[in-house]
């Protein structure tokens, strides 16, 4: 089958790799049909985490059931599944608390809890972003996807990862009807948190960043653009919330924050929404932040540690909440929204391609280029 193999940084290519097969009686084999570019497999592309070469990219999957294990029973040929980027048991004790981020059964690492598809330091689980993709567990994982999931799968595709985790980081962050937010990144997961807080009702959203065509999908939502290149991000907010700040603040960006000047600084953002928040505000973080960073710009941040102004912090008495999304404690409230239309998270799609041009694909996305706001490949093209 063909696949989208890691090289080295910066450097993919589609290659021909060993078919996907079931291995274990609960295993389903899904032909996939979507299969989206994340923000986090840029991390991995960069070579800024420990991700091996000759491992298959791709997290966020979406597809159709060719073969099933003889242990399923739920899951058929023939149906049209999304898949959590979450690998879980659905029998352990944190999966049993819907903690599904940190299964303790599908990671072989002792010191880690959790798996995901083609993910660094998640087990060894191949990616989706190929023409077929082995699913563990599936009558657990597998989110079967209604009638309309072929002419909507650009929406539904969205449930494996990034809408998930834009909703988590509102709820993390304790957003209410009512709430004035701020968000610290517009790429797919900061617009996903957009569209959440504007789902719950929130009553001011204002998403900082300086991308103009991101910037101009947030507004195309409701949401009030903050382009921080202009003038300091913290300076505006005050300037719209009466000076007391925004009620709550999401971190979406995560620990490779550039200033305006390209300057890295793994801590920006998060100090900045310490800045933003008001006095007992609440902030979510669902932006990666590893325990080593072979890439970062200093000692400290190639620790995996940042410097938190957490004087300030501790002064104003935030409260803070982080970590990986558990898909399934989402995933089928927000695909009920998708299809009553409710919610239509495709809105910041600008790129539908075949398998054979995720390169291309993969550079323009890395390079942040003007129009390449998020990509869904379809290897079944």
């Amino acid at each position: 089958m063909k696949a989208v193999v890691y090289n080295g940084p910066r450097n993919t290519s589609v290659k021909e790799v060993p078919d996907a097969k079931i291995e274990r009686p609960t295993d389903v084999l899904v032909r996939i049909t979507s299969t989206n570019i994340c923000g986090s497999d840029l991390h991995m592309y960069e070579g800024r985490t420990d991700f091996e070469q000759g491992r298959i990219f791709g997290h966020e999957n979406l597809g159709e059931v060719v073969e099933i294990g003889n242990a399923v029973d739920r899951i058929k040929v023939g149906d049209m599944v999304c898949l959590p980027f979450n690998i879980a048991c659905g029998f352990c004790a944190n999966c049993e608390k819907g903690l599904t981020a940190y299964c303790l059964t599908t990671n072989p690492n002792p010191k880690m809890a959790g798996a995901a598809y083609g993910f660094a330091d998640m087990g060894p689980y191949n990616g989706g972003q190929a023409e077929y993709l082995r699913v563990p567990y599936a009558d657990f994982n597998c989110l079967l996807l209604p009638e309309d999931a072929r002419e909507k799968q650009t929406d539904y595709v969205m449930l494996a990862d990034i809408f998930p985790t834009g909703w988590h980081v509102t709820e993390l962050a304790c957003v209410q009807p009512g709430d004035s937010v701020v968000i610290y990144g517009s790429g797919p997961v900061g617009l996903m948190a957009a569209h959440s807080a504007m789902l719950k009702s929130a009553s001011k959203v204002m998403i900082v960043d300086r991308h103009p065509d991101r910037l101009r999908l947030a507004e195309s939502i409701g949401a009030i653009a903050i382009d921080d290149s202009k003038a300091s991000p913290v300076e505006q907010i005050m300037a719209l919330t009466d000076g007391k700040g925004a009620d709550k603040g999401c971190e979406c960006v995560g620990y490779q924050a550039h200033d305006p000047q390209g300057h890295e600084h793994n801590n920006m953002t998060l100090n900045n929404l310490v800045q933003s928040v008001k006095f007992t505000g609440t902030i979510g973080a669902v932006g990666v932040y590893v325990p080593q960073d072979p890439g970062g710009p200093d000692q400290l941040s190639k620790q995996g540690e940042a410097i938190l102004d957490w004087g300030l912090f501790w002064f104003k008495g935030l409260t803070i909440g982080s970590g990986q999304c558990n898909v399934k404690a989402y995933n089928r409230q927000l695909l009920t929204l998708i299809q009553v239309g409710k919610a239509k998270p495709s809105f910041i799609v600008s790129h539908q391609l075949p398998l054979d041009e995720a390169s291309k694909a993969y550079q323009h996305f890395d390079a942040r280029d003007n129009g390449w706001t998020k990509v869904v490949l379809h290897p079944a093209q």
